[in-house]
């Protein structure tokens, strides 16, 4: 079990109340022991997670479009990747990607523990390079890497996306800076602009969810 003060680090805050945030957080199921070592870990070590709120919501997009690929761009130590993993069907795939090798090994490990390896297909380096080198349409694209790079994301993802396939990014609502009248930090910056980005775009029908730090969900047309 993860102490309020310490799980925070990882459920973030500043965009919904904290009494809602908590009944929201109270009501989800436990997870299997992969799961919560995973969460336990993150928490201890203040590697950034999704968490399982916004877990389930990747695994009900998923499931919901009857998903069978999954580029996920920035992918630490693999929670995310195994509730995409879990929600695609036969023969699916997932491609994690990261920069650390380190992380991607202790990723493997969880794979392995979580009985998804075989849908995984690891990469490690620049995730924006490893997208632009992807010649496949996917039926979803997660982002969640450095947020100064997120308008170079939204240029590599969107043909990289099959006509009603789905954009979904994480941190769009940046613990409520987007707020801000006059933000000075170049991640905030680009996240506003990102955001500009998939609302104004012809080829997408976005809206963002106000859970833990935004997450927002963009279909292809």
């Amino acid at each position: 079990m993860i102490d309020k003060a310490t799980a925070a680090r990882w459920r973030m805050g500043g965009i919904t109340v904290d009494v809602f945030e908590d009944y929201i957080y109270s009501l989800l199921p436990p997870r299997d022991e992969v799961l919560t070592e995973i969460e336990a870990e993150a928490a201890k070590r203040d590697i950034p997670i999704v968490g399982p709120a916004v877990g389930r919501i990747l695994y009900q997009l998923a499931t919901m479009i009857g998903a069978k690929t999954v580029f996920e761009l920035g992918s630490a130590i693999g929670y995310s990747t195994i509730w995409w993993a879990r929600a695609l069907g036969e023969g699916g795939r997932v491609v994690y990607t990261d920069g650390d090798r380190k992380k991607a090994d202790e990723a493997r490990r969880y794979f392995e523990r979580a009985g998804v390896s075989k849908k995984i297909t690891v990469k490690t380096g620049d995730a924006l390079e490893l997208l632009s080198e992807e010649k496949q349409e996917f039926d979803i694209i997660f982002n969640d890497v450095d947020k100064e790079d997120y308008p170079r994301v939204f240029k590599l993802a969107i043909p990289r996306l099959r006509k009603g396939g789905l954009f979904v990014t994480d941190n769009v609502l940046w613990s409520g800076k987007v707020a801000q009248k006059s933000p000075s930090e170049a991640s905030t910056k680009a996240i506003l602009e990102f955001n500009r980005l998939l609302y104004s775009s012809p080829d997408l029908f976005t809206t963002i969810l106000p859970i833990r730090d935004g997450v927002a969900v963009a279909i292809k047309k």
